[in-house]
């Protein structure tokens, strides 16, 4: 059972993510395979990549700008570096008067932080507990 309300609690987040995407929040990943790992995951809203092709954080800075959007999603990796990333970004697009969501990061976090370390194993690592849970149903182990 417990696995089970994981799931749903992970997919419940996804769709609200998704939802928050479609009405055009854009969302701050780190690299391509987050933002591939998001288009697996149905997020068909704008995704921004901090760290690709030779982007500076002042260009990831600049693009927000540039969008000129008062909000968005930070959706960076789960490890050091991307608490780190988080810490630093919120600061400097609040400075800039952006409001910075990064509930889905944090409750992500708190959710399965120990189990994945980066946003591209979402995908992955929900269908490996949706696998789990049908042969914990079918009786397997």
């Amino acid at each position: 059972m417990i696995l089970q309300k994981r799931v749903e609690r992970v997919l419940k987040l996804l769709d609200e993510l998704t939802l928050e995407s479609a009405k055009g929040v854009p969302i701050i990943v780190e690299g391509q395979n987050d933002v591939n790992a998001l288009r697996e995951l149905n997020v068909t809203g704008e995704i921004i990549s901090a760290k690709t092709s030779g982007k500076s954080f002042l260009d990831v800075l600049g693009e927000v700008e540039r969008m000129g959007r008062r909000e968005v999603i930070l959706l960076m990796d789960f490890d050091r570096r991307g608490k780190e990333w988080t810490k630093r970004l919120t600061r400097h697009l609040e400075e800039m008067r952006v409001r910075v969501n990064s509930q889905f990061w944090s409750a992500l976090l708190g959710l399965i932080g120990r189990d994945v370390k980066d946003v591209e194993g979402l995908a992955a690592y929900i269908e490996t507990l949706k696998r789990k849970m049908e042969n914990t149903y079918k009786g397997v182990s």
